[in-house]
């Protein structure tokens, strides 16, 4: 009976880190260690106003547009880089090297942004801030 209610813990232990919610590392039956996983960091929503006031800081600031090159060349918010949404995967790492430089991500409507801004944080950023669409930008844009 005692062997029944020892084994319990570990059983919990070892079916919930099966579910990926603990690292578990045993010895001989023992459990030497338990690691709650958390996330890191994710992105947050914010308004093309509170982006504008980040960028007017001074703190320095990596401004994306993640639309296509068509769009960027046709309008953009002056001082932004181009990285088109379906190359982020490729580029990020290279053109954008800290991993925590406040990110400004935009996009025509918001829909891109949002998707740019989830894999960023996926794949180590910590400081992305997503502003949505140009469409809602108040501000100047520069372009044709």
């Amino acid at each position: 009976m005692k062997l029944v209610f020892a084994m319990v813990p570990l059983f919990l232990i070892c079916l919930l880190g099966a579910f990926g919610l603990y690292g578990v590392s045993a010895y001989e039956g023992q459990v030497t260690a338990v690691v709650v996983e958390t996330p890191t960091a994710i992105y947050q929503r914010i308004t093309a106003e509170q982006a504008k006031a980040k960028m007017d800081t001074g703190e320095q600031y990596v401004l994306l547009d993640v639309r296509t090159e068509e769009e960027f060349n046709e309008s953009r918010i002056d001082g932004a880089i181009l990285i088109p949404f379906d190359e982020i995967m490729d580029r990020a790492e290279s053109e954008l090297p800290d991993k925590n430089v406040l990110i400004l991500v935009y996009c025509r409507s918001g829909r891109r942004s949002a998707n740019a801004a989830n894999e960023l944080v996926a794949m180590g950023y910590t400081n992305v801030y997503d502003f949505g669409g140009i469409i809602d930008w108040p501000y100047d844009t520069a372009g044709r």
